[in-house]
Parts: C-alpha cells; structure tokens; sequence
C-alpha cells in the first residue's frame, strides 16, 4: 500500500499545546456535522446517491474526529494501578473503530449504488454541485485544522486522511453534478458513488494494517527481532537467549523483553547494563526487561534453554 507510516523521528516541530490542538478538533467536528446534514437532507431532495455518499463520508469524518477528540484526551491520562502503561492505546482503539465503520459504510453505498445504476432516476444537479462545492471548502478547512496534529497521532492522521479522501469525492461529485446538468448524464451518480466507496475502501486498507499490528502486539514495523537477537548474542558474557519479545505498547513506545544466558562467571551486573545500552543505542528501545540467567541455576524457561 502506498502511505509511508516512517512518519517518526524528525516531528520536533512546534508542537501544538493538547488544549489548542482540542479546540481545532472540536471546531472540525462542529462544522463537518452541520455539512453532513446539509449534503444528506440536499442528497434526498435532490435524488442524488452520490451527495449522500459524501455526507455519509462527511459523517463518518466528523465521528472520527468525535473518536481521536476523546482518544486524545485518555491517551493523556497518566498510568494508574488497572492501567499500568497508561491510556495511550485508547487512541489505536479508536483508529480501529473508525476504519472498521468506514468499510462497513462503504460497501453500503456500493450495494445502493449498483441498485441505481439498473435503474438511474432523476437528480437535480445544480443542488448536487452547490454542496458538494460547500463540502469541498468544508473539507479543505477541516484538513487544515488536522493536518498539524496529524504528524504526532496514528488516530489524528486516520481522520485527517478521511478529510482529503472527503475533499477529492467532492470534486468528483461536483463533476458529476455539472455531467448531469449539461447532459443528464444519469448514470455519473451511481458510478461516482461506486468510485467514492472503492476509494474509501483502498485508504482503509493501507492505514489499518500498523493499528492491527499494536493490538496484535506486533514487532513495531522499522525494527527486526531477528537483528536484536544477533546484536544482544554478541554482547560478551551472553551464552545464548530466549523468551524474546518485542512490541508497541502505543504509537510512540517499544517494549522489549528477553532471558538473557550467562556465560561462566559472567558478571551479570554488567552484562545487562551493556545489553541494556546497546539496546537504547542502537535501537531506540528504552523500555527493556531483561532476565540473565546461567546454565546452573537453571532457567524459568527450561524447554526453551538451559
């Protein structure tokens, strides 16, 4: 798929205080819900599919927005005694329910769509190209409003992608409208709609796959288990180890965990204070556990070693 998620490492620029960047979204949320009614209520007057498609779209914007708006503010609590690593993952939760219902939404309009393209009816395009115009500087609008944000927060940048996706149907609905006024050309609105779900559809599935990884506990995507393995064999006093894990509590962390094997009279102090630099320096990981262990005293983890 063809978004880019190496979006880390260089966001250290004027970061938005957590209160400004709340206000930009709640403004967002505000303005696209009343777009929403504007396009639904014009869309059924109109009898156009397609100006439905992109309220519904719109809709599905404003409730993504409403999801990373309460994320946002969970994500900020600390960690507490039932919550150890925090309420930062609230968040990824919240990507995942706003890609889910964007599918769902999708294949929807899909299925009313092919029922309009074996019967077209009539639609009324100058309505149809006035709000989808409206809808456009609407959008636009609301991807300025998030596009800042969208650098620090997957579930941000999950909404503001839903914006431009939002912007470019409402150029293709202005298109179609203007096919029908000139040529009543009936059969643009149900093909746009199509074109719009397929859209949302391929978005969904190029962003979705790193918010299944941090549910999954998946190894984040630029680092290789394999490569900390072989650098962590190397640090001297290391005999061998097992019981390696590594994965993203959030967006922003890494954990990793391993038992570390010690050679004969290895001083372990040591070695996990070598192990445990080499880690943090070579690959950014700074919430590390590490287990040493020897052959002699046996492992908690027999099967896998001593």
């Amino acid at each position: 798929m063809p978004h880019d998620h190496h979006h880390h490492g260089h966001h250290h620029h004027h970061h938005l205080s957590p209160a400004a960047g709340d206000r930009q979204v709640a403004w967002a949320v505000a303005i696209n819900l009343g777009l929403t009614g504007a396009q639904v209520i014009g869309g059924l007057v109109a009898g156009s599919v397609a100006l439905i498609a992109d309220g519904v779209h719109n809709f599905s914007d404003a409730a993504a927005l409403v999801l990373a708006f309460g994320a946002r503010r969970l994500a900020r609590r600390g960690a507490d005694a039932a919550m150890s690593f925090g309420w930062a993952r609230a968040e990824v939760v919240a990507a995942l329910i706003n890609y889910v219902s964007l599918v769902v939404v999708a294949l929807w309009l899909i299925a009313e769509a092919v029922g309009r393209l074996l019967a077209p009816p009539e639609v009324n395009g100058s309505i149809v190209i006035w709000l989808a115009a409206l809808a456009l500087v609407i959008d636009l609008g609301t991807a300025w409003l998030t596009w800042r944000l969208s650098k620090e927060s997957l579930n941000i940048r999950a909404a503001f992608l839903h914006n431009l996706a939002d912007a470019g149907a409402s150029v293709a609905v202005i298109v179609g409208g203007v096919a029908i006024v000139l040529f009543d050309w009936r059969l643009i609105d149900p093909l746009l709609t199509i074109g719009i779900s397929v859209f949302i559809l391929w978005h969904v599935a190029g962003d979705i796959m790193p918010v299944l990884r941090i549910l999954m506990l998946g190894a984040p995507q630029r680092l290789e288990t394999a490569e900390i393995e072989a650098h962590l064999a190397r640090v001297p006093g290391v005999a061998s180890l097992h019981h390696v894990h590594l994965w993203q509590i959030d967006e922003h962390r890494n954990a990793f965990e391993a038992h570390l094997v010690l050679a004969e009279g290895a001083d372990f102090a040591r070695v996990i204070a070598e192990a445990k630099a080499m880690l943090a320096e070579e690959f950014g990981l700074k919430h590390v556990t590490l287990e040493p262990e020897t052959a002699a005293l046996g492992c908690a983890d027999r099967a896998a070693a001593c």
